[in-house]
């Protein structure tokens, strides 16, 4: 188990979007992070206190979690001397990176040395099933966007917490490194073997009550050359019932991809809609989430109404507005 609370380390993230791990935390389990810590450069800021390690440990930090995802998930060399002092100052370190924290023998020896843990949650612990394909009892929900990063797993997590709210049920499933921070339990789909992949979430979405729903946060997307084969097995190994489009409207291209500009909502609807109907024939698209997080108020009020009115779906910002009408949506299913 991973202790609480969190010093959030934000290291020398390039932009807001860097930080996203850390931003889930804050945002999801506000609880678990105490304060955050930046280094010079650093262009995110969470609007926690800035914190030194000792500052943190005398509020009582137990873990400092690399609240950081940069491309490739490397372990910055210019971030070595703190994650090095953390250690040796009483804390444990978290990171959902692809370069473990165990594959870092400097890491290991001063951890080892202090009697503090590395805990990497990227690393599947499962031996995950091939997919089968068979259908399960339950329903599924996964939200599916035009780009990375544009607020799949907020989306889920926002549903998630209404239908708690309302009594339904459901579970917010989590298959990346922030989800699993988050709700401490999931499947690190991005580091599963891909012949395993679509089982892995078939293993994750199991039998379960006819009107209990599963939120499968989502990963990736269908048009990201660099990232599609993920949103692939979770379309495929979640055999949704419902499908949500997610899609951030300031961006101009895709993340990490200059050259290649974001689909329509409309191309994301038919394609996504087209794949899941492989696994289950019933699937079908009821809202669409709008991350507006860039747009004022009247921005976004105006985006929505114009993106609802074309698409005929019922369209919010799920932490901005709340998920009410997306869960509303799932009635119909």
């Amino acid at each position: 188990m991973i202790e609480t609370p969190y010093l959030l380390f934000l290291g020398d993230a390039p932009d807001p979007l860097a930080a996203k791990v850390a931003q889930g935390i804050k945002d999801w389990r506000p609880e678990n992070a105490i304060g955050q810590f930046r280094m010079d450069g650093c262009k995110a800021d969470l609007r926690l206190p800035d914190m030194t390690l000792a500052q943190a440990k005398a509020a009582g930090a137990k873990t400092l979690v690399i609240g950081v995802a940069n491309r490739g998930g490397v372990i910055s060399q210019a971030w070595k001397k703190v994650l090095v002092t953390a250690l040796e100052e009483g804390f444990d370190l978290a990171s959902g990176l692809h370069n473990l924290l165990m594959d870092e023998p400097d890491l290991v020896a001063v951890a080892e040395a202090c009697g503090r843990a590395l805990h990497d949650v990227r690393v599947p612990e499962v031996d995950y099933p091939i997919a089968n394909g068979v259908p399960r009892t339950g329903k599924r929900c996964l939200a599916v966007g035009t780009d990375c990063s544009v607020g799949k797993m907020y989306t889920a997590l926002a549903m998630d917490r209404e239908m708690q709210a309302r009594g339904m049920k459901s579970t917010f499933r989590a298959t990346g490194q922030t989800g699993i921070l988050i709700t401490g339990d999931g499947v690190p789909l991005d580091a599963v073997v891909a012949d395993f992949m679509a089982g892995a979430v078939e293993w994750l979405t199991p039998d379960n009550d006819p009107d209990h729903w599963d939120l499968i946060e989502g990963q990736g997307s269908l048009f990201h050359v660099s990232y599609s084969g993920v949103t692939m097995a979770l379309i495929h190994g979640g055999a949704p019932d419902a499908l949500i489009l997610s899609h951030e409207p300031t961006r101009t291209h895709m993340r990490g991809l200059p050259g290649y500009g974001l689909p329509t909502l409309e191309a994301l609807r038919d394609l996504s809609l087209t794949l899941a109907q492989v696994a289950n024939p019933a699937c079908r698209v009821v809202g669409v989430s709008v991350n507006t997080a860039a747009l004022d108020d009247d921005a976004a009020l105006a985006c929505l109404a114009e993106i609802e009115g074309r698409m005929g779906l019922p369209t919010v910002d799920p932490f901005r507005q709340g998920a009410g009408r997306l869960v509303d949506a799932l009635a119909s299913v």
